[in-house]
C-alpha cells in the first residue's frame, strides 16, 4: 500500500533522509519512499499503514499521513522524467527557478553543454556579476531576438 506523507514545503529532502535513517536503524519493512520533484510538501511511502505510521512518529517537518491509499498509476506522471528540447543559448533569459537566485531574471553569456551549466549575468543587478548553474535551476523566459 502506498501511503502519502505531508511535509514541511521544502524540507522533502531532510524528511527522507531521516525516515531512511529509522528504517535502517529500526529494520522497519517499508519497501520504497518517493518524492516527486514537482509534488512540493509531499512524499509517497510504500509499505504497510502500521509501519508508516510508526516511521513517522516524532520526525521533524511531518505534517502528517493521508491515510487513503495512492495508486502508483496516479502517480506514475510525476515520476517519468520528460525530456527537455529547449536549447538554452547565448542571450537568452531565463528565470532562475532553484539556487538562492530563485525568481530572478538572466540572461546567459556561456552555455556548457557537456556540464549541462549555463553562465548568467542577473538582470536586475546593479553590477553584473556571472553565476554559473545547472540548467536544470532555470526556465526559458524569452529567446534571443533574432536581428
Amino acid at each position: 500500500m502506498m501511503l502519502t506523507i505531508r511535509t514541511t514545503t521544502g524540507r522533502e529532502n531532510v524528511v527522507i533522509d531521516s525516515l531512511t535513517t529509522k528504517i535502517k536503524s529500526h529494520s522497519l519493512p517499508i519497501k520504497s519512499i518517493i518524492h516527486p520533484e514537482d509534488l512540493r510538501g509531499y512524499i509517497f511511502v510504500e509499505g504497510e499503514q502500521d509501519d508508516i505510521e510508526n516511521l513517522i512518529k516524532n520526525v521533524p517537518h511531518v505534517r502528517g499521513l493521508i491515510s487513503k491509499a495512492v495508486k502508483i498509476d496516479d502517480i506514475e506522471r510525476f515520476m517519468i522524467a520528460e525530456k527537455s528540447e529547449v536549447k538554452f543559448e547565448v542571450d537568452d533569459v531565463v528565470e532562475i527557478v532553484g539556487s538562492p537566485f530563485k525568481g530572478e531574471h538572466a540572461k546567459i553569456t556561456r552555455v556548457d553543454e557537456t556540464k549541462n551549466e549555463i553562465t548568467v549575468e542577473l538582470l536586475e543587478a546593479a553590477i553584473p556579476i556571472p553565476v554559473t548553474i545547472s540548467v536544470n535551476s532555470v526556465r526559458m523566459h524569452e529567446k534571443k531576438k533574432v536581428q
